[in-house]
């Protein structure tokens, strides 16, 4: 039998305050769905993904703007190391031989490094083992839903390539409307991670309408995402919140559900995604040139699009702008 769990909002927004201070991806493979199957289900608009070792990505060219703001050293040497968890589908996650490393994340370090003319070699780590990797540097950079933060911002580069979204998602035949704002979850069931940013955004949701006189949300927490889905899918719960990557991937492969809302990961404030390098060695601003590079010439569409991600695109990617507040 599924685990289940309710608590009382009330409860929940006792650690509101201090959750909210947290990034949006403090672990992204923590609330990840597992690794999917190879074959894509069948159904009307069902997107086939290739999990195979033998990847299809999008070829590219060497960029001399881009190329000559590498840093000496990494020029030198000829290679980018990038690190990725290999845990967050469709970020990156294993191919079907478990070993090869593929995903968005994966995609778009290699479309990086060739357009700055580097040979680039993707390894998987713990991610709690990238910062001290990247600050030392033994790795030239880590992607891996890495979100911007101020605390971040004093030992490392970014250059943002994605916005940090949630998604509100909900069973495809569901006839729940959109949801942009507090009142439209109020009375709504809804499947939340206990403990983690998009819980205490919910609790604040809430907390205003119930102080607005509209109905409480019901919180539902599950083990795991087999459980969650089977809630959703039975009509126990109306919605799941949560990290919209993983969301939309599932959502494009099995065709069971739908896009309902979005929401910033910072809310109230704006979150970036970024490309993230040793502080002060230059590579951050060679990768920036990369990605406006490929954002022009419609490669990084591409990318996003063939991972299912065109709603997280950024029109240009910013060197280390205004990243979350320090708790």
């Amino acid at each position: 039998m599924a685990a289940f769990r309710t608590k009382p909002a009330v409860s929940a927004a006792i650690a509101v305050t201090a959750v909210l201070a947290l990034a949006a991806c403090s672990d992204p493979g923590a609330t990840a769905a597992g690794a999917p199957s190879s074959e894509s289900a069948a159904g009307s608009g069902v997107k086939q993904f290739n999990l195979s070792p033998e990847q299809d990505r999008v070829e590219v060219a060497e960029d001399s703007a881009a190329a000559a703001l590498v840093p000496d050293a990494i020029k030198a040497d000829g290679k980018l190391t990038v690190v990725t968890t290999g845990a967050t589908p469709p970020l990156s996650l294993f191919a079907t031989d478990n070993k090869t490393l593929i995903g968005n994340e994966v995609d778009l370090a290699y479309a990086v490094g060739g357009t700055l003319g580097l040979q680039v070699e993707v390894l998987p780590v713990a991610w709690a083992d990238w910062p001290l990797g990247v600050e030392s540097g033994k790795y030239e950079a880590v992607l891996s839903n890495v979100t911007v933060t101020e605390a971040r911002k004093e030992k490392f580069d970014f250059a943002t390539y994605r916005t940090d979204l949630l998604g509100f998602y909900a069973k495809n035949d569901s006839s729940v409307g959109e949801i942009k704002e507090a009142k439209d979850v109020a009375g709504k069931r809804i499947i939340v991670g206990s403990g983690t940013n998009q819980e205490a955004i919910l609790v604040r949701w809430d907390e205003e309408n119930k102080q607005n006189g509209l109905k409480p949300v019901e919180f539902q927490y599950y083990d795991d995402d087999s459980a969650s889905q089977l809630a959703l899918q039975s009509g126990r719960a109306d919605l799941t919140f949560g990290p919209n990557a993983s969301a939309a991937y599932k959502a494009a492969q099995d065709g069971k559900t739908k896009q309902v809302g979005t929401l910033n990961g910072g809310w109230p404030l704006k979150a970036d995604i970024a490309f993230t390098t040793q502080k002060g060695n230059g590579l951050a601003a060679a990768a920036q040139a990369a990605l406006n590079h490929l954002i022009k010439d419609g490669t990084y569409g591409k990318i996003l699009d063939r991972w299912g991600l065109s709603s997280e695109a950024v029109t240009t990617s910013e060197l280390n702008p205004a990243g979350l507040p320090k708790k």
